[in-house]
């Protein structure tokens, strides 16, 4: 997976952030001011920076200055338009204004990666490859039919892979805000994905909430 840069001074949201991106696979090294990171950066290349805005040191946007050209994402506790245009301006990659789901956060490092080819376009698992270019499946080297909304549950287990996820969120993440089904929709899914993918034992069910797709990090 990838290699990211936390700048954060937070030290509670620096380490939630890393605790999360080394759960889904990424490499992480967190620093918590603008100097630091700066120096970091001399001595190592990253695929994606996670740059909080308001830092000691030296802010965001002059660490930014100094990236050469590094896959960012923006935090900040402000939100504030001259804020986001500034760091688009400058050639951002994303915005994320505090506080925000570790979700999100996890979902906009993946879109950013994807961009940039900094991450794998394939995942496997076991007997099961998944290849997110042309969004096919394969079991044993065989195409697996997934319906579209298999599918992109199947993405959504992947992405926040040794994560656990309510049903409540995987209704909001998959089908939507205003998906008027209930929660055994996503029951039904899930056994549909265990037996294609023969995943009975690596989705799990985790109790009282929802489920996790355990894979190797």
């Amino acid at each position: 997976m990838a290699s990211i840069l936390i700048v954060e001074d937070e030290i509670s949201i620096n380490e939630l952030v890393k605790r999360n991106l080394q759960l889904v696979g990424h490499r992480c090294t967190s620093v918590f001011d603008g100097k630091t990171a700066v120096s970091e950066m001399q001595c190592h290349t990253y695929d994606l920076m996670i740059l909080d805005i308001m830092l000691p040191e030296l802010d965001g946007f002059e660490v930014f200055k100094k990236a050469n050209g590094t896959p960012t994402i923006f935090l900040t506790a402000r939100n504030s338009l001259p804020e986001r245009i500034k760091g688009f301006s400058m050639g951002a990659d994303d915005y994320l204004t505090k506080p925000f789901e570790m979700l999100e956060l996890l979902a906009r490092v993946e879109a950013v990666l994807r961009r940039t080819q900094k991450t794998a376009s394939c995942f496997e698992a076991g007997n099961v490859k998944i290849d997110f270019s042309s969004h096919q499946v394969f079991h044993n080297g065989q195409l697996v039919e997934c319906t579209p909304k298999e599918y992109e549950l199947l993405e959504v287990l992947v992405n926040n892979r040794n994560i656990a996820l309510s049903r409540e969120k995987l209704l909001e993440l998959v089908w939507g805000y205003d998906f008027e089904g209930d929660t055994r929709t996503v029951d039904v899914h899930i056994q549909k994905l265990r037996k294609k993918l023969g995943w009975e034992d690596r989705i799990k069910t985790v109790y009282k909430l929802g489920y996790r797709l355990e894979a190797g990090r």
